[in-house]
């Protein structure tokens, strides 16, 4: 042991004395020399490594000769110094855009300030980003919970359901007489929300569940956007909680409409069962309000909202949002974690929330949409294998009635990122929400250039 810290420690020396000598730190590292910018491997290296040392269940969706090693704004940077508009924000989790300069000033303050104690001990950042969330969920939330990531929220959340219908829930006769609590979920087609086992049993595709089964029992399904259908497996005394997303982003950047989210609260009022809103992708000023349920009023608040993605604008958070009601529920002990609420990823998701309370600055996310959306519409939207140009904010769809992945290629190669949702057969384009009118005429140019290119291809 005491040779092997030896070793270690004399590694670490080295690593640090070459520090400002990329070519020796390379060799230090067991790296080849190489010619690329900012003295990293080339990306065919890294590759290579990855695919000797990492878990491949990326491998075969990550391009190939593409690894970034520097961001700025919405564009990316690769080994070798190409550079990459970027509309997929990490999968809507840089809203902020990359290395923004507020924001990395704020976290280099505080990471020299104090990093983690975990939860046996108060910190200020969470207990101020508590207070900003329930204020900007209001007038519904009450208490806020700390996670790491979307998928944890929503096992949370699938917690807090079932303790407080365990405490208050009116219950369905057994067959030996004994009141049953209401212990079903319901989520509807096209769902995503998460990849863990509870989450994953909420989650409709048959792609992510199948190889994994069998997942948590007692989920039905309904149809996105279909009352009659949700009316159907809404039952007193059996279900315990519905989960839905306001605008879903994986299933294919489908909005709800207000109908359905008003009719989905009044047949859980009926029921006795709690509304639950996964915003994991669509919160978080994604769509032009804070929260994309906003837009339909105070008739369509849920009773829990699990958050994540854009929160700490890169850092991972999750947090789930309740009621007084459901939080007093919830005992000392009944669910933890070790590293969620730390004061570095609560100063980040602190300073996002500033950002995005600034004056306007949701009224343009919104008005950006727009703008995209129609430009959008104008490029491409007339293509006969065009079925729908779609979306509400920063989050736009365009459904084709074949696969996208040969236009996120083609895309790619002209450097413009954006990514697949659906069924394979939406591209999916999710910018910074900083992102400047510039920046979508580029990105709508380079769409144009792509689907014209597949079109001629079939001519």
């Amino acid at each position: 042991f005491e040779y092997g810290c030896r070793v270690r420690v004399g590694f670490r020396a080295q690593v640090a004395r070459s520090a400002s000598r990329p070519s020796a730190r390379r060799k230090a590292l067991g790296c080849k020399a190489s010619t690329t910018s900012a003295g990293s491997m080339p990306s065919v290296e890294v590759q290579e490594l990855e695919t000797e040392y990492l878990l491949g269940t990326y491998a075969g969706a990550r391009p190939a000769g593409v690894s970034f090693v520097r961001g700025d704004g919405c564009r990316l940077f690769d080994a070798e110094g190409r550079e990459y508009l970027d509309f997929t924000s990490g999968i809507a989790v840089n809203c902020l855009g990359h290395s923004d300069k507020e924001l990395t000033d704020v976290l280099s303050d505080q990471l020299r300030t104090l990093v983690h104690v975990s939860n046996l001990y108060s910190t200020e950042p969470a207990a101020l980003l508590a207070r900003e969330l329930c204020k900007a969920s209001s007038p519904w939330a009450q208490k806020a919970f700390f996670v790491n990531s979307g998928t944890e929220a929503n096992e949370a959340a699938i917690k807090f359901a079932r303790k407080y219908q365990k405490l208050n829930g009116k219950g369905s006769p057994s067959l030996l007489g004994r009141k049953q609590q209401p212990t079903e979920f319901v989520a509807f087609s096209a769902g995503f929300h998460g990849r863990t086992m509870g989450a994953l049993a909420l989650t409709s595709k048959a792609k992510y569940r199948t190889p994994f089964e069998p997942v948590m029992p007692g989920v039905k399904f309904a149809e996105y956007n279909n009352l009659k259908s949700a009316a159907k497996v809404i039952r007193r005394g059996r279900t315990c909680a519905v989960f839905v997303e306001p605008f879903q982003g994986e299933g294919g950047c489908n909005p709800s409409t207000r109908d359905f989210l008003v009719g989905l609260r009044k047949l859980c009022d009926d029921a006795g069962a709690l509304l639950v809103y996964d915003e994991v992708q669509c919160g978080l000023g994604r769509t032009g309000k804070m929260f994309a349920h906003q837009w339909y009023g105070e008739g369509a608040c849920p009773d829990i909202m699990t958050l994540a993605k854009p929160l700490a604008a890169g850092l991972p958070i999750g947090a789930v949002l309740m009621t007084n009601e459901i939080a007093e529920a919830i005992s000392l002990g009944d669910h933890g974690s070790t590293f969620a609420g730390g004061p570095f990823v609560c100063t980040s998701g602190l300073h996002v929330m500033s950002r995005l309370q600034e004056g306007g600055f949701l009224q343009e996310v919104s008005d950006k949409g727009d703008y995209l959306v129609g430009k959008l519409s104008e490029a491409v939207g007339g293509k006969s294998f065009v079925r729908e140009v779609r979306g509400k904010g920063l989050i736009v769809g365009i459904e084709i009635d074949r696969s996208a992945g040969p236009i996120v290629a083609k895309a790619r190669d002209r450097g413009l990122l954006v990514i697949t949702a659906g069924e394979g057969n939406v591209v999916r384009l999710v910018p910074p929400l900083v992102v400047e009118r510039g920046d979508i005429d580029r990105c709508v140019e380079v769409l144009k250039e792509c689907f014209e290119e597949v079109g001629a291809a079939e001519a």
